[in-house]
C-alpha cells in the first residue's frame, strides 16, 4: 500500500511537472529530463511510468478532460435554467484556463495539430455549450426568433476565443472580461430572463 501510494505520488508529480513545461514551452521543445528534475525524480522514474514524451503528454491531457468533465457536469437545477449553468461554467472554466495549470496545457495539447488522436477539449466544450443553448431554447428562455443553432456559433467563437487569447495574456480570462461578454450576449439572448446575472457563479454583477 506504501509503496502504491508512492507511486501515485510520483505519477501525479510528473503529470504536474508536465503541464508546467508543455505549458511553459509547448509539446515539441519541451525535455523530460527538465520535467523530471522539475517533478523531483530520475529519469528511471519517469519512464517507470511513462514510456515516452507522448504518454506522458496523454496523461495531461486525461487529466484536463477529466477537470472539464467536473465543470460541465450537471449540477442542480437552477432559476435561469440552462443559460444559467452555461454562464457560470464559462467564469469556472476560463478560471481554471487561469490558474491550473493542467487544464492550460491540456487545452494547448489537444489543440497542437501535431499531435492528432488525443481528448479534443474545445469540442467537448463546444458540444456542451450547444447542448445548454438547446436546452434554453427548449425552456422557452431564447428571444423570440432566436434558435439554438443560431446562437451557438457566436457564443463556441466567443468562449474559445477568450481560452486562445488567455494562452498569451490573462487578463483575457478575468471574471471582468468575462461578465462583459455576458452582459453584451444575454440581452440578445434571453431579453426576457432578467434573473439571469452576468457574474460568476450567480452572482449579481457589482455596480
Amino acid at each position: 500500500m506504501v509503496k502504491q501510494e508512492r507511486a501515485a505520488r510520483t505519477r501525479q508529480a510528473l503529470v504536474r511537472a508536465a503541464a508546467e513545461v508543455f505549458a511553459r514551452e509547448g509539446f515539441a521543445p519541451a525535455s523530460l529530463a527538465v520535467i523530471s528534475a522539475r517533478a523531483g525524480v530520475s529519469n528511471g522514474a519517469l519512464h517507470f511510468h511513462f514510456e515516452n514524451k507522448n504518454a506522458l503528454a496523454r496523461a495531461v491531457e486525461q487529466e484536463a478532460a477529466e477537470r472539464l468533465g467536473v465543470i460541465i457536469a450537471p449540477g442542480p437545477v437552477l432559476p435561469g435554467g440552462a443559460l444559467q449553468a452555461l454562464v457560470d461554467a464559462t467564469h469556472v472554466l476560463m478560471g481554471a484556463l487561469a490558474d491550473d495549470v493542467v487544464v492550460r496545457a491540456g487545452f494547448d495539447l489537444s489543440a497542437d495539430p501535431s499531435r492528432p488522436g488525443g481528448p479534443d477539449l474545445r469540442g467537448v466544450w463546444r458540444g456542451w455549450v450547444e447542448r445548454m443553448l438547446h436546452d434554453a431554447e427548449r425552456e422557452g428562455h431564447l428571444a423570440e426568433g432566436l434558435s439554438s443553432r443560431g446562437a451557438a456559433p457566436a457564443v463556441v467563437a466567443a468562449t474559445v476565443g477568450f481560452e486562445v487569447l488567455g494562452a498569451a495574456d490573462r487578463e483575457w480570462l478575468s471574471a471582468c472580461k468575462i461578465t462583459g461578454f455576458w452582459e453584451l450576449m444575454l440581452p440578445r439572448l434571453a431579453p426576457g430572463l432578467p434573473i439571469v446575472p452576468a457574474g460568476p457563479h450567480g452572482t449579481p454583477t457589482p455596480q
